[in-house]
């Protein structure tokens, strides 16, 4: 039987659990399960690097799924032990599949900004959440369409016309279940012409011995003249599974960010899809992964240029240790009566390891002239005569290692614009390649050592 079969199965069975969500959510299921039907009885070919980051492996384990919203406990604090402190955010916290606002979050939300549960906005404003939701996702992939079908609940958050929001809102998804669970999360992002907001997302997984799997998408409409961060930590176990797919539309004027940054986990797929439909918009993605043990993690981009006197820059990095495997593919298409477009593509990896492996494929459509466009990418080992020479001058040599590939992963971190998440993410970084784990639930970092990845 195939994977997504048991899902449509368990939807039938709990149809009437599900026709209780608000109308502008259950609305879309219809056009989900119709696409899903479609899917497994011919599926779309994929080109995947590893078996693993097929369809049809990726959710075949049988998950369970929190249809009757029951609550579970969770010790956020437990999520932030080995943190970085002092970080002022507007926080909330989605624990499995469930909005949670933090007590300060209403209190704290300026004029014209809302973070707020998505069930409550489609049921209080249906008209409003029918306007954007699953506009440009659209059930156009499996994994999106299974989110769609299984949807109860997500985070909205929406930026009023001209408001410039300071303090950075953040978004913690938490599993927090003892027995194997699937979230379907939903993010939805409006910002309004003129607006700007800088946006944290991070992922934990508190009990190491359970599976857990993040079936994610982010739909993010950036409108005229707005500038949206967002900037993705994943601090997940080895037993936990994310697909997030990104869905971003950008009006003229525009700018958008979204750095994605693996630094633990299990399987993880990030896949890109932008759309620059405005004159003079502005698209900057990129991340770093650091991948140990038996670790994949893919990034996928797919950015189309249909506008005049754009620009996109995208820079990933990897450093892969052990066994763990990574993959890239990014794709720029420039369409035509996009003339004047700028866009480059790097992807830069380091294998740290001799069991470590890597597969990149960055791609170019172009179809119209005066364009200046770039891509390339590039696999390799640390420096060794840069080894040899800081041993030298009385190195160690694990220490040189390490700050080797710190220098490597450098470039990603200074392209963060703001400096209080530039510097938490150095932080991350560095003790992540020290080999302790940033989510630890005791309150020594030396209790927590996974893999030494150094």
């Amino acid at each position: 039987m195939s994977s997504l079969k048991q899902y449509i199965d368990l939807y039938n069975e709990n149809k009437l659990v599900f026709d209780q969500s608000p109308y502008a959510i259950s609305q879309l299921r219809n056009h989900a399960i119709d696409f899903l039907a479609r899917y497994i009885q011919k599926p779309s070919k994929e080109h995947v690097a590893y078996p693993e980051l097929a369809t049809e492996y990726f959710f075949a384990p049988d998950y369970g799924l929190n249809i009757n919203r029951m609550q579970f406990a969770v010790d956020i604090a437990a999520s932030f032990k080995c943190d970085v402190p002092n970080i002022s955010t507007l926080l909330a916290v989605v624990v499995n599949d469930t909005f949670r606002p933090t007590a300060l979050l209403e209190k704290n939300l300026p004029q014209g900004v809302t973070v707020c549960s998505l069930a409550h906005i489609a049921k209080t404003k249906p008209e409003w959440t029918s306007k954007y939701l699953n506009v440009l996702a659209d059930d156009s992939t499996a994994a999106s369409a299974l989110n769609t079908l299984l949807l109860q609940d997500g985070v909205v958050i929406h930026i009023s016309k001209g408001v410039k929001l300071d303090k950075p809102i953040q978004i913690v998804n938490i599993f927090n279940s003892t027995a194997p669970l699937m979230a379907s999360r939903r993010i939805l992002v409006v910002a309004e012409e003129d607006s700007s907001a800088k946006v944290l997302i991070c992922d934990h997984s508190q009990l190491r011995d359970v599976e857990y799997l993040s079936d994610e998408v982010i739909e993010i409409f950036a409108e005229k003249g707005s500038n949206i961060e967002i900037y993705d930590i994943e601090e997940s176990t080895t037993t936990t599974r994310r697909i997030r797919q990104v869905f971003c539309r950008q009006e003229a004027e525009s700018a958008f960010t979204m750095m994605a940054n693996t630094l633990s986990g299990g399987i993880s797929i990030n896949d890109f899809h932008v759309s620059s439909i405005g004159d003079n918009t502005h698209t900057h993605l990129g991340g770093l992964v650091i991948g140990a043990l038996k670790q994949i993690v893919e990034n996928k981009v797919n950015l189309v240029h249909d506008s005049r006197h754009s620009t996109s820059d995208q820079l990933f990095k990897y450093a892969l240790f052990e066994e763990s495997r990574g993959a890239f593919g990014g794709k720029i298409i420039v369409a035509e009566g996009a003339e004047f477009t700028d866009a480059s593509q790097s992807n830069r990896n380091l294998l740290a390891s001799d069991n470590a492996r890597m597969a990149t494929a960055p791609q170019l459509e172009i179809y119209c002239d005066e364009v200046k466009c770039s891509h390339g990418a590039t696999t390799g080992q640390l420096d060794e005569r840069a080894l040899f020479y800081m041993q030298t001058r009385g190195i160690p040599q694990e220490e040189a290692k390490l700050m080797l590939t710190q220098a490597f992963m450098a470039d990603v971190i200074e392209s963060i614009s703001f400096d209080i998440i530039r510097e938490r993410l150095r932080f991350l970084v560095e003790k992540r390649l020290c080999g302790a784990s940033a989510t630890c639930s005791t309150g020594e970092c030396s209790g927590c050592k996974t893999s030494n990845v150094n």
